[in-house]
């Protein structure tokens, strides 16, 4: 199976979308600080946002492993299983970050502001899914699988700020 991370380096389209309106860099895999997972898994970050926040690999294995992203606040969430899933979350809502109620609606209006400065922004998400080889689910699917995944999924998944052994504040609540 072709890797994920390979392709969007190989495929300018992609790594551009996902770059922004994504605000996912894969140069950006170091976390501001030192943090380790509550159950003693193994933790890589991959990858990163402008904002200081970083995206984890949970556990052992590939792509297929657990998404965590924490933010540079202390704030961390488990948000995919898999790197797949993730990218579908960046493709389609792109603005997830400041989603709240987690429906259509709402991924709706937030999508207006980025789409007055990327008219374009649609037929972009298509490419950089054909690119990537991926399927994309509607908004409303992605959010309420993001809102399960955080809510649901993550009770192995606390990330421990080290040198206080202090755990991040969840960024996702029921």
């Amino acid at each position: 199976m072709r890797s994920l991370l390979t392709a969007i380096r190989e495929h300018d389209d992609a790594a551009g979308f996902l770059a922004w309106p994504g605000d996912f860099d894969l140069d950006r895999g170091d976390h501001v600080e030192d943090v380790h997972l509550a159950s003693g898994a193994v933790l890589e970050g991959f990858a990163g946002d402008g904002a200081g926040g970083t995206y984890f690999f949970c556990g052992d294995g590939g792509e297929e492993r657990p998404v965590l992203y924490a933010d540079s606040e202390g704030g961390a969430a488990l948000i995919a299983i898999g790197l797949p899933e993730l990218l579908r979350l960046l493709l389609v809502a792109p603005w997830w970050r400041g989603c709240q109620a987690f429906t259509a609606d709402e991924s709706r209006e937030l999508a207006t502001e980025y789409l007055t400065d990327i008219p374009d922004l649609a037929v972009r998400r298509d490419h950089a899914a054909t690119a990537l080889g991926l399927d994309l689910p509607t908004e409303g699917d992605v959010l309420a699988r993001l809102h399960q995944v955080a809510t649901e999924m993550s009770k192995d998944f606390t990330l421990i700020f080290t040198p206080e052994d202090k755990p991040y504040d969840p960024l996702i609540k029921d």
